[in-house]
């Protein structure tokens, strides 16, 4: 068996397609394009290329952005300033502040302080809870883009067995509510969770956010299991240039799964789509308006 590539780029492309369609709607309705402010603190490079391509995916999708580009000498008092005056700002519909932050910078408190409205990451505390309760709320967007890939593969996750690897607040915990919300039997393995393999070997579906290199085997696969790959992480090579992959033996994985995401072009344009369509839902229910259909 060799699985099916799942090609993120082009589930990403159909979506902002769709969201750029819900734009211009948007416009016709409210007389003014969603906005989304974006916040980088420092020149970390990698956050510096998230936050290009965050902002000319806004552009493309016809919205307004706002880009603030801080020194890593700023306070904590002045950035919290920032975030307020973003909350107060009503040509903003989402707020994006990119982590990670400096280390003087209590990045829990920042994000607290964001309106729960415009938490287009879907990170606030109130965005969690009632994600957990089933109520109506901003979704992280890499476990959101997780789900309609798999979505997009299988129809229904009714009933299917699914193992989550990994237990962060931004991929692995609301990646397990999203699951349990199509009824699917959802199991939350990390690390260090006993026998592993065993566990994963069960799953009809897994998803991978650990963050260890190729730590998934080939043979920890079930065959006919749909993987998604939400790692990505740099390994050395010969050349000094180092390549990407991700949480899964791809290669091996691939022989045995019905269909997986490659690292990269995978789940990372996903993440972008999905940061655009919470977007555009943030704007609707801003206006009082029901939330866009098809997305």
């Amino acid at each position: 068996m060799t699985a099916r590539r799942i090609d993120g780029k082009a589930a990403a492309a159909a979506l902002r397609e769709r969201v750029a369609a819900g734009v211009a709607a948007f416009r016709a309705k409210a007389g003014r394009a969603p906005g989304l402010a974006t916040v980088l603190v420092g020149e970390d490079p990698a956050s510096a290329v998230y936050i290009r391509s965050k902002n000319r995916a806004t552009a493309e999708a016809g919205m307004e952005s706002f880009h603030h580009q801080l020194p890593d000498t700023i306070s904590e008092a002045e950035l919290l300033d920032l975030v307020g005056r973003l909350n107060a700002d009503p040509a903003v519909d989402g707020i994006l502040v990119q982590l990670p932050l400096p280390g003087h910078i209590d990045a829990s408190r920042v994000i607290e302080t964001i309106e729960p409205s415009k938490d287009v990451d879907g990170f606030h505390a109130m965005n969690a809870g009632r994600l957990a309760t089933g109520l109506p709320a901003m979704v992280p967007c890499t476990p959101l883009g997780c789900l309609q890939m798999l979505k997009d593969e299988l129809g229904s996750l009714s009933g299917a067995n699914a193992v989550v690897i990994g237990r962060s607040n931004i991929v692995g915990k609301p990646m397990a509510q999203l699951l349990l919300g199509e009824s699917a039997t959802v199991t939350i393995a990390h690390s260090r969770t006993r026998d592993l393999p065993d566990v994963v070997r069960r799953a009809d579906v897994v998803v991978a956010a650990v963050g260890r290199p190729e730590m998934v085997r080939g043979d920890w696969i079930k065959p006919g299991a749909i993987v998604i790959d939400v790692g990505i992480n740099r390994v050395p090579t010969d050349d000094g240039k180092g390549r990407l992959v991700g949480d899964v033996a791809f290669d091996e994985a691939a022989e045995v799964a019905a269909a997986i995401t490659p690292v990269p072009g995978g789940v990372g344009p996903m993440t972008i789509a999905m940061l655009m369509r919470n977007t555009l839902v943030a704007a609707h229910r801003r206006a009082g308006l029901n939330d866009p259909e098809g997305l």
